[in-house]
This record gives structure tokens, C-alpha cells and sequence, in this order.
């Protein structure tokens, strides 16, 4: 039977108080996409948040089928899912739409979307049904085959679309949970001993692969005014749009620097800088606690897992989600290079939310399942 009856009990366990955080933040989202937005001369103003809004819509519904299915059937069809996921980050390398000088975008119809941005999701649930099935901690062996399968291989795929950013992203996921399953002591002294030795010899090849532009984005976070008019440029505006908030911010629509078009990119990776000028030091460290919530919230559904498949996958999704606000901060604030990270929920942006969407549906999966035990 290809649909399912939506069982009150669950209904009854449904996580209100992670979908109402959610919702919070994604609402934030589309208030200041609509003030970075609004044209200053011009009386027509883009439908960027209406697409917004659109897509929360179908974010929703997606979160509610992926709540709604027992996240077991992902175990069952983990390596499937994570095969097909590979499949399509090689396709896109050969009949992907270009743009922006990447070639990220599969095109079905009149729907584009990015493989690279579901992936996130199938990665996670790939790796946490390898690790569910290996008994005791991971040997040398089992770690590089884990290393090869989940890491290296995905790593390169999206480094040649390129997506520096979510490459950098997924290898950093796989680790993490690798490390939350244990390693045996001696292969952890080796890999501390690689993180120290290789990282030159590896950036040195990784910078030889990288387009103009990443470099760029990486010589202007060293040396800002190496790129005065480029990437320097949008960070040191996008530091300027955060001063400029102070303590309690100039208010909503009151804003300056998105409107005016001195900051680039305002309602998408750097949409956090439009917030901070409107809403102050006050509205951020509100935005901030609302986002640690959300997390640590996903840290106790993975410590809550009925099985070690359910941990793995919450703490994995987590850790993605964190690492994308983690990176978007840093880079909005001058602390990080430049990478194309958005923020979650808030950045504009279908494939992305949709999938973040996706990823709380799952957490939230987990969460009632254990419930459902207990219940």
C-alpha cells in the first residue's frame, strides 16, 4: 500500500515544540528576504519572498511525509539511496545545467534542482547504516573503507561541480560520526598525525583544482584589500551592515545596506547581515538562541534513539545543519573564507530549504518513534 494512515498516537508525539523553532526562523527568513529585497526607486517588488513562502510550503509537506514513514525503511534502503545519490552527482558533472561558472543544477521539465543538496541527506543516512552494522569500535580497515566510500568519493564529485563548500561540509559529516562510533586507539593517533602532516600537501592540491573565483574568495579572507572591488569588498560591506545595527538595530524595513545594493548577495548567503542592521545586537543573539535551540534539540532526539541507526542519523543531520550556520556566521562576520554556505531556513533558496525541511522531518521521525515505545 503506497500511502499511509496517519496514526493519532504519533500525531499525539508529533516534536510541536522543534517544528514551532523551525517555523520561527523560517518566518524571520521571509521578513528580511522581503526588506532586502524592496526596491528603493522603483514601486515593483521582486516576488523573491512569495517564492519563499512557496517553497516553506512544500518544505512543510516534505517534513511531514519524512515524519511520517518509519525511518527504519531508510536503513533498509540506505545503500540504495546513497548509490542512486552517487549516480546523480555523476550525471550533473556531465549533463548539468551551468551557471554562475558551476555546474551544480539537473533540470526535469521546468524544475531545477541541485543533486549535491539531497545528497547531504542520503550521505548521512549511508554512512549511519555502515556504521550500525559494525560491531565495537572501528578498525583500521573498516574506517578506510568507510573513508573511500563516504568521504573521498562524494568529496571529489562535488569539488568538480565545484561546491568547495558542501564538499567540505560532507567530508567533515563523515568524520564526525566516525568519530562518534570510535575508532580504536591507535588508528586515532594515525588519522591526529595525518590531520597534522597532510593538510599542506592536500590544500596545495585542492588549490590547484579550484576555480578563479574560490581562489579569489580565499586570498581576499587573508588579505582583504588584495580584492578591494571582489569578495574584500562583500565582506567588509558585510561587516559594515552588522556594526551598523548596534544594540537594537535601525527596525524593520529601516535597513540600508540590501535595499541600497551596497551589500551582494543579501538575500541568500548573506541574508543574516540585513537582519543584524534591522534588528541590533538585541534580534541576533534572539535569532542565535532560536538556532542553538533547534540543535540542541536534535542532540537530544539522537540521544533518544531507540537504535544505534536512529543516533547516527539524528546526529549526523544535526551536525550538517550546524555546520551551515556555523560556516554562513563565519563568513558573514570575516572569520571564515568566502564558500557559498547559505544559512539555514533563512537563506532564499528552493533545493536547499526543501531539503533542510526533509532533514528536520527525519529528526522528527526519530524522536517519535522512541516516544512511540514508551507510549
Amino acid at each position: 500500500m503506497w500511502f499511509v494512515q496517519i496514526n493519532r498516537k504519533y500525531l499525539k508525539l508529533f516534536d510541536w515544540y522543534m517544528l514551532a523553532l523551525l517555523l520561527a526562523i523560517s518566518i524571520i527568513g521571509v521578513m528580511t528576504i522581503y526588506s532586502a529585497t524592496r526596491p528603493i526607486i522603483t514601486t515593483v517588488q521582486p516576488n523573491y519572498y512569495i517564492k519563499q513562502i512557496v517553497w516553506i510550503i512544500v518544505g512543510l509537506a516534505a517534513l511531514l511525509a519524512a515524519a511520517v514513514y518509519d525511518y527504519n525503511w531508510l536503513r533498509k534502503s540506505g545503500y540504495i539511496l546513497y548509490i542512486a545519490g552517487l549516480v546523480m552527482l555523476v550525471i550533473v558533472l556531465y549533463a548539468g545545467k551551468r551557471g554562475m561558472g558551476a555546474q551544480r543544477w539537473l533540470e526535469l521539465g521546468p524544475v531545477s534542482f541541485q543533486p549535491s543538496e539531497l545528497f547531504r541527506i542520503l550521505l548521512i543516512v549511508g554512512v549511519s547504516k555502515y556504521l550500525s552494522t559494525i560491531d565495537g569500535l572501528l578498525t583500521r580497515r573498516t574506517f578506510l573503507i568507510s573513508l573511500l566510500v563516504f568521504g573521498l568519493i562524494p568529496f571529489v564529485l562535488i569539488l568538480k561541480q565545484p561546491h568547495l563548500g558542501t564538499s567540505l561540509v560532507l567530508l567533515s559529516t563523515f568524520f564526525f560520526l566516525a568519530i562518534a562510533k570510535k575508532i580504536e586507539k591507535k588508528l586515532m593517533i594515525t588519522l591526529i598525525i595525518v590531520a597534522i602532516a597532510v593538510p599542506p600537501v592536500a590544500g596545495n592540491l585542492i588549490w590547484k583544482h579550484l576555480k578563479d573565483y574560490q581562489k579569489k574568495r580565499i586570498v581576499a579572507f587573508i588579505e582583504p584589500e588584495a580584492d578591494p572591488r571582489g569578495i574584500g569588498y562583500q565582506v567588509e560591506q558585510s561587516k559594515i551592515t552588522i556594526g551598523s545595527g548596534q544594540v537594537f538595530g535601525r527596525g524593520y524595513l529601516k535597513g540600508t545596506q540590501g535595499p541600497l545594493r551596497f551589500l551582494p548577495e543579501k538575500h541568500t548567503d548573506f541574508i543574516y547581515c540585513i537582519f543584524a542592521e534591522e534588528w541590533g545586537f538585541v534580534g541576533s543573539a534572539v535569532i542565535i538562541a532560536l538556532y542553538l535551540l533547534l540543535f540542541l534539540r536534535g542532540i537530544s532526539t539522537a540521544l533518544r534513539s531507540k537504535d544505534e541507526f536512529g543516533r547516527y542519523l539524528a546526529l549526523g543531520l544535526t551536525f550538517m545543519l550546524f555546520q551551515y550556520f556555523f560556516i554562513n556566521m563565519g563568513m558573514v562576520l570575516g572569520m571564515m573564507p568566502v564558500v557559498g554556505v547559505p544559512i539555514p531556513f533563512m537563506s532564499y533558496g528552493g533545493t536547499t530549504l526543501i531539503t533542510n525541511y526533509i532533514a528536520i522531518g527525519i529528526l522528527i521521525n526519530i524522536r517519535m518513534r522512541r516516544l512511540a515505545i514508551c507510549y
